[in-house]
């Protein structure tokens, strides 16, 4: 849990939300150190023998008054060695309860907070689906509810002359630069197994740059899906005066003249194409000249396999705040394009 200040010892109305991100956003685990079935007496007490050696307690330092144990977002701080000995055994039980497995089984940690509020449909007219981390698990999943259609609505993939692929990465948030991001070399050394598993032995030399340049002549080869900024009504001077992405208007082609998105004139005219032919509405959007623009995994990864690109996505409110929203209409729209892309 994260609580706040009430509005008079914090004086958000007068000079904003400030909080310090070290000392404001502590997580709050429990309030009592004590169990209060006997079952859980007996499994405290039994842990409190076993964790004396606990290769994870082994790491606090039992002479100094703040320990900094592990991190939960932002590190969580436990005021003196034996409450965070208790402490640290509640959140061990917490953790064995949920993985159905033995304390023992624990040997390390890496956990990160995030809202637990389930979603939910709301608005006058149940039109908005209310969620956390929409941005981008929205967009996954329209993503794999396309490639499924896609599957299911042609049949027979036997005789398929085209790889149809779903890449889902973590941690674009912060920069893509992980194992598991966008930035590590997953997405081309995947592209040339799988060719490699498909082409003759005569023919296998240059056959992954022979399908990449064919990429080019094909259509649009790669959509990098991730939300867009829709206009706040409250807020229309923060979008471009031509370029205000409206919920149930469509979904968003992303431009920047800076490579901040991959789309290019070509790509943005084949999206729009499909739109066009299967009913499906476009908008687009360029940032204001005054304003910094975000990024996607769109020119990481158009320039990484060199495969050309185009950026859009699902225009939300609210975005990269824990609970954001958007339209029902562009969830559907969003599985019709994509899967409707020329093979």
């Amino acid at each position: 849990m994260f609580e706040n200040l009430k509005l008079a010892f914090t004086y958000v109305n007068k000079d904003g939300f400030k909080p310090n991100l070290e000392t404001h956003l502590i997580p709050l685990l429990a309030t009592k150190l004590e169990e209060a079935s006997s079952e859980s007496k007996e499994k405290s007490t039994s842990l409190s023998s076993k964790t004396a050696h606990h290769p994870l307690l082994m790491q606090i330092a039992e002479d100094i008054s703040l320990l900094v144990v592990l991190e939960l977002g932002h590190p969580m701080v436990l005021f003196n060695a034996a409450a965070g000995r208790r402490m640290f055994i509640i959140l061990i039980m917490v953790l064995s309860d949920e993985l159905s497995c033995g304390v023992d089984d624990i040997m390390s940690i890496e956990l990160n907070v995030c809202d637990t509020q389930p979603s939910c449909l709301g608005g006058g007219n149940d039109e908005f689906i209310f969620s956390g981390r929409l941005d981008n698990l929205a967009s996954s999943y329209c993503a794999l509810r396309a490639l499924i259609d896609s599957c299911q609505s042609t049949g027979d993939l036997s005789s398929e002359h085209a790889i149809r692929m779903v890449a889902l990465f973590d941690n674009e948030e912060v920069g893509s630069d992980s194992v598991q991001g966008a930035g590590a070399p997953t997405m081309f050394q995947a592209m040339r197994r799988i060719i490699s598993c498909l082409v003759h032995e005569y023919v296998g030399e240059g056959a992954f740059e022979r399908a990449i340049r064919q990429s080019f002549l094909g259509g649009v080869d790669e959509v990098s899906a991730d939300m867009a900024h829709g206009v706040h009504p409250n807020f229309m001077d923060k979008h471009e005066e031509h370029h205000r992405p409206e919920l149930q208007k469509g979904l968003v082609i992303k431009h920047n003249a800076n490579q901040r998105y991959a789309t290019s004139g070509i790509t943005a005219f084949l999206f729009k194409e499909v739109g066009r032919i299967h009913n499906l509405p476009t908008q687009e959007f360029v940032v204001r000249n005054d304003m910094g623009c975000g990024s996607t995994i769109g020119p990481i990864l158009a320039s990484g396999v060199g495969i050309r690109t185009v950026d859009c996505g699902i225009a939300q409110l609210s975005m990269h705040r824990y609970h954001t929203y958007f339209d029902l209409g562009s969830y559907i729209h969003f599985p019709g394009v994509t899967s409707s892309l020329p093979q």
